[in-house]
């Protein structure tokens, strides 16, 4: 992928205190994020990767969620003397610029990611690249991780490849097309498109999702954490709908030197929910903080591992 070798600050920062601030970067034609600098830490960067869909930087779905659970992370980590990187999935800025969106396959946000270490290495200096990915971008981020990182964070990842996951989810929404998913997914698995969709999965499986899906598939997160050899920290919450805390505990499982934290009626976007209507609203309320108990355990596992 062709580099660009300079920055382009594209937007006036704005101003989280005094030491810190964020300011929006072009890495190339399809990644821009924000950098929220600190004064205090020259060495250290945390790379946030969002979840699954077109979510931006902030941690918000264009068109579906806006909770802004990224934003708010990054915000809580600077504070903490953290430098933090966000960026935009290509998908995002395709979206936004109205472009031709093509049939994008798994393997683009995994180099997408791995551009953006390398960037806050070669570019930005940073000597400790910490790899922290939502959901989705836990897989994404173990594997651009690989042998280019100082740790990794897992939030929200399951330890399931997806096909077991998607089985899974789709029985609690909708359990009477559970023969009709089992078929599709495992003639994908089989590296096999499917053209007789019913209307109603079409949002999920109509025929420009299935080459990212079958890549997707035949990745097992188990199988890629443990070929980890940095420090990993895995984070779930008991109230997430969406990757339950067993997932957490397959991946613990399968890289036993890892730390595994369940944090009580946390959700899946790092909010504090009690009940499902609670959950259900956070989805879409980007005014409600973080779990408080987040941040504390993510600094704690970096100055352990001296980060």
């Amino acid at each position: 992928m062709k580099k660009i070798l300079s920055l382009f600050l594209l937007t006036a920062s704005f101003t989280l205190n005094a030491q810190i601030e964020a300011k929006e970067l072009k890495i190339n034609e399809n990644l821009i994020g924000d950098l929220y600098k600190t004064d205090q830490n020259k060495e250290t960067v945390i790379l946030l990767i969002a979840g699954s869909g077109p979510t931006d930087r902030n941690g918000n779905t264009l068109g579906i969620a806006e909770n802004n659970s990224l934003k708010f992370l990054a915000e809580d980590l600077a504070s903490k003397e953290y430098n933090v990187f966000t960026y935009d999935k290509r998908v995002v800025g395709l979206i936004k610029n109205k472009a031709e969106i093509p049939n994008l396959d798994f393997q683009h946000g995994i180099d997408d990611a791995k551009t953006v270490i390398d960037f806050l290495k070669k570019d930005l200096k940073f000597k400790n690249v910490v790899v922290a990915g939502h959901s989705e971008g836990s897989l994404v981020g173990m594997i651009a991780a690989q042998n280019n990182a100082a740790s990794f964070i897992s939030l929200a990842g399951a330890g399931n490849s997806i096909d077991i996951i998607l089985k899974e989810q789709l029985h609690k929404q909708a359990p009477m097309f559970d023969n009709e998913v089992n078929r599709i997914l495992e003639q994908l698995k089989n590296g096999k498109k499917v053209t007789d969709v019913n209307p109603l999965l079409q949002s999920l499986f109509a025929e420009h999702n299935q080459r990212f899906l079958i890549e997707w598939i035949q990745l097992n997160p188990a199988r890629e954490i443990a070929k980890l050899k940095m420090p990993v920290l895995i984070i779930n919450g008991t109230t997430d709908l969406q990757v339950s805390e067993n997932e957490a505990k397959i991946l613990h499982k399968a890289n036993p030197n890892s730390e595994l934290f369940i944090i009580e009626n946390m959700n899946h976007v790092f909010k504090t929910v009690t009940n499902f209507n609670d959950n259900y609203r956070s989805m879409n309320n980007p005014d409600l903080p973080i779990n408080e108990e987040l941040v504390p355990i993510i600094v704690k596992f970096l100055l352990k591992n001296k980060l």
